[in-house]
């Protein structure tokens, strides 16, 4: 069952798309990262965190392709920052051009299966995804899970970043479909006396998690900061800001994120949820320390099988 933390079966293969304003393209650069056998897959859509390079997710979205999943991961700003409402609706012309574009981009006999969408993000991405989700901008695709990754909605200085999603009244997320929350344990810590961190109380994976509805995930990497499962060589001046964890390797810290985004998405975006379960009930059995470990399910109703829970 531990098997969603190791690489998957799949070979894979990376496909850059640059935004051209001439031709047919989606509103923003953005990496595909595929399987290279023929079939049909499910797709993820992945968006970055602040001021982040989205190659720098190379690793955890390779891993989760390799288990049979299509991720598109748009790069939301170029040389000056956006705001969160121009994320949120290059995140969602990005959803739109897929039924057009995205199969040009794929190795020949691959297939995305447009039913079946999820969708992601790290950080302030986190939010564009939840805002997203919520209706903060439309999409012609319907989204069948959400993931949150160390989902950040303000700083201690600034509050809620707009548009404030956040209510503080659980349960109070208007989302019908399954949603998956991963925090770190010392996002919410600084790193020196002059830094802020990087996923406030208040702002963090916790309040995310109470305001989402059944079904819900909440999974925790207790040793692990708010960007430890980038890529080794990514960002180092963004990495400096946060307080980091060492505690078993951050390449541990990307396979559990990884491991555990891929077994949410094996179960609700294929229906199939043993390694899920196994992760809930056994902990860990995932490279780091996870902690707390909770969840929240709707009722089990006849004739519906356990494993698409």
């Amino acid at each position: 069952m531990a098997t969603v933390f190791d690489l998957g079966k799949f070979s894979v293969k990376t496909v850059a798309k640059d935004f051209d304003r001439r031709a047919s393209s989606p509103s923003r650069s953005l990496l595909v990262v595929t399987p290279c056998e023929a079939g049909t897959y499910p797709i993820a859509l992945f968006l970055h965190g602040f001021l982040l390079n989205v190659s720098s997710y190379l690793q955890i979205l390779r891993h989760i392709a390799s288990h049979g999943f299509i991720l598109v991961a748009p790069q939301l700003f170029t040389i000056l920052p956006s705001s969160p409402e121009e994320d949120i609706a290059a995140a969602a012309a990005v959803c739109d051009w897929l039924p057009e574009g995205l199969q040009s981009l794929l190795p020949e006999g691959v297939t995305a299966d447009l039913a079946q969408l999820g969708l992601s993000g790290h950080s302030r991405g986190g939010h564009a995804a939840f805002a997203l989700a919520l209706g903060h901008a439309k999409t012609s695709l319907k989204f069948s899970a959400l993931i949150g990754v160390d989902p950040v909605a303000g700083s201690e200085r600034w509050n809620q970043v707009s548009p404030e999603i956040l209510t503080y009244v659980p349960s109070s997320f208007a989302l019908d479909l399954p949603v998956l929350v991963i925090g770190t344990g010392l996002g919410s810590q600084r790193r020196n006396l002059l830094s802020p961190p990087c996923a406030p109380e208040g702002f963090n994976h916790h309040d995310f998690y109470r305001e989402s509805r059944p079904t819900c995930y909440h999974l925790v990497a207790k040793d692990f900061g708010h960007l430890d499962m980038l890529d080794d060589g990514a960002s180092p001046m963004q990495k400096m800001a946060c307080k980091r964890g060492d505690k078993g390797g951050r390449d541990a810290m990307r396979r559990t994120t990884a491991g555990v985004m891929t077994a949410f998405l094996k179960a609700y975006l294929r229906g199939e949820g043993a390694d899920l379960d196994a992760i809930v009930r056994n902990p860990g059995l995932a490279p780091t320390t996870l902690d707390p470990v909770e969840s929240r399910r709707k009722p089990v109703r006849a004739g519906i099988i356990r494993s698409r829970l």
